[in-house]
């Protein structure tokens, strides 16, 4: 005959004394009386048929049947907290405004947003690419969320990960014969934009902005075609370009901060998103960054 299976209230009874090691001080955090604990830890004792505590006059000492059961019990109400959580997530409902690097809107935060989207599917995401230096003084009145760049150091926002500035092109191009040097760049703003002339101009190689575009998409594709060179991130870089460097004359970039900004204050739907973009970014390893 199979034993009833363990109720959850004699478990939070248990670990209440196992943690007290009192019956009184048990009793008074689940808002109890003495008798009631007493009863309920005798009744977890005839149905697991040991004896869990040795009880005296001053204290209470955990048995080795109670040393094991102990941590059975904490898992099991802790996953019944976590299912009544789960279950409760989904009820959350709002609108969540999101900006995002373009590259990112693309590569990254599909995934991203699929799985946050089966964990809460009555949340709602207006997501905006573009520059996000523009879109992080708009926190607040424009958007909840922000993924930015920015370059090492900011102190604003929390610290997702890293990404290295590189030259890329085609094989379509003679990049060292090229004088001066055709770019394919962001508009004005961009940091990667800004990066790329700096480094040029120090380095004495001269160059001419052969293209311009709002569309990152569009850069990429003109630097696909030979017509010029242009700036990624290392961890999006399309397969269509190659990585340049030194020996195409080429000077090293910077590396980039990618941060999370957060409106003050932040609605449910907003925290649980800001919550799961900081989890899967740490977690997932298609989501990390190249670092350092």
């Amino acid at each position: 005959m199979s034993r009833p299976a363990l109720d959850p209230d004699l478990l939070r009874a248990f670990v209440a004394v196992v943690d007290q090691r009192s019956f009184t001080r048990a009793a008074k955090i689940l808002n109890r009386t003495q008798w009631a604990v007493s009863s309920q830890i005798k009744r977890l004792e005839d149905q697991v048929g040991q004896t869990l505590l040795d009880r005296s006059t001053t204290h209470v000492d955990v048995t080795p049947a109670g040393e094991s059961l102990v941590g059975y019990a904490r898992r099991i109400l802790s996953l019944g907290e976590e299912a009544i959580q789960r279950l409760r997530a989904h009820e959350v409902e709002g609108r969540v405004r999101l900006g995002v690097m373009e590259d990112y809107g693309t590569i990254h935060m599909p995934g991203l947003l699929k799985s946050f989207a089966l964990a809460y599917p009555a949340v709602e995401i207006e997501m905006e690419t573009g520059l996000t230096s523009a879109m992080v003084e708009r926190i607040g009145p424009d958007f909840d969320i922000v993924i930015a760049m920015h370059p090492v150091g900011e102190r604003s926002g929390t610290l997702l990960g890293k990404e290295r500035a590189i030259w890329v092109g085609s094989h379509l191009l003679d990049v060292n014969a090229s004088d001066p040097l055709p770019l394919a760049l962001y508009h004005s703003g961009c940091l990667f934009r800004k990066w790329a002339l700096e480094a040029l101009d120090r380095s004495g190689r001269a160059w001419r902005l052969a293209f311009i575009s709002h569309s990152l998409a569009a850069v990429e594709a003109v630097a696909a075609q030979g017509l010029a060179v242009t700036v990624v991130k290392e961890g999006t870089r399309p397969s269509s370009l190659t990585v340049l460097g030194k020996a195409d004359g080429l000077p090293k970039l910077p590396l980039a901060e990618i941060r999370l900004h957060t409106a003050s204050p932040l609605s449910p739907a907003g925290r649980f998103l800001a919550d799961h973009i900081r989890t899967s970014w740490s977690s997932a390893p298609k989501l990390r960054l190249a670092h350092e």
